[in-house]
């Protein structure tokens, strides 16, 4: 099993979710995809990494065009064509329990038994989107995993940028990711079903992360990262005996990261916020405001 990460300017963080996978899936490969980092600290990290892994940067492969998350994705379907299965992740990501040979044949019988999944979710789910996902997950018994329906959401439905997939069947399709997350949602409700979720997910984005990576700063966003406590919240690895539970538990207690997951640092307030703005409409009115200001005056 492949697992590819997309990284830009969070070293620590990368090296939190690599050191995760080296963990709880030692038998995997793992490439980073990192799209020209040039924070010190994350160039550092990427050379540790590379002693022992795959990384791949812009320019690194000259008939690959990379750039941007979407641009990276497709970078890596391309690179792992002949993989026969991949999970994608994030900088900001952590796998939270150890993968096991009968998680990865469950998920192989996933593909195996029905031709229209195109993607898995390996997430946990969003406690901010608590009662949106009780009126919308629907459990299969027979092949233990959710599916999300009835909702007019953009994405998430058929579609997420973290994902396990067979690289052959969305190359099979003329798959081709979209530079945007609706817009590959779209995508994949034509070409396949509902992406399934896991009843026990092994993955989640860390709460409460700062979307500072070497960019300026607006007002709003200084006010909303402080109002919000926004840091670096790695995840505490689950025990044995907690992933019994998450695995034995009723489907009618939906895996919602909240519930299940705690961090090893001071807990972030719940729900968890994964923009530090996503709350505060006044705050992102505010922050689009001076960020047209900006390209209006030609400020960086």
């Amino acid at each position: 099993m492949l697992f590819c990460i997309f990284s830009f300017n969070r070293g620590q963080y990368l090296q939190n979710c690599v050191d995760s996978i080296e963990y709880c899936a030692p038998f995997a490969r793992i490439a980073v995809f990192d799209d020209n980092s040039y924070d010190e600290h994350t160039q550092e990290v990427l050379k540790g990494i590379g002693k022992k892994h795959t990384v791949i940067q812009p320019g690194h492969q000259s008939q690959r065009r990379l750039g941007g998350l979407y641009g990276n994705m497709q970078s890596a379907l391309d690179y792992a064509a002949n993989e026969d299965l991949v999970c994608y992740l994030q900088d900001d990501t952590q796998m939270v329990r150890p993968l096991m040979e009968a998680d990865i044949a469950s998920i192989n019988g996933l593909f195996d038994g029905d031709e229209r999944i195109g993607f898995v979710s390996p997430c946990f789910l969003r406690g901010r989107n608590r009662q949106r996902d009780v009126n919308s997950m629907a459990f299969d018994s027979d092949r233990q995993i959710y599916f999300r329906q009835g909702t007019k959401q953009s994405s998430g439905q058929h579609f997420s940028a973290l994902l396990i997939m067979r690289p052959a069947r969305l190359l099979a399709k003329s798959w081709r990711f979209a530079r945007s997350e609706p817009e590959n949602d779209r995508q994949a409700a034509v070409l396949f079903g509902p992406m399934a979720y896991l009843k026990v997910p092994f993955a989640m984005w860390l709460p409460e992360v700062p979307t500072y990576r070497g960019k300026r700063k607006t007002l709003a966003l200084k006010i909303a990262e402080r109002q919000r406590r926004s840091g670096y919240f790695p995840f505490r690895m689950l025990t044995g005996e907690e992933v019994d539970k998450l695995r034995v538990r009723s489907p009618d207690t939906l895996p919602i990261a909240e519930d299940f997951l705690s961090c090893i640092n001071d807990e972030p307030k719940k729900p968890w916020a994964y923009h530090p703005m996503q709350d505060d409409r006044w705050l992102q009115k505010l922050s689009s405001v001076e960020l047209a200001l900006r390209r209006w005056f030609r400020i960086g």
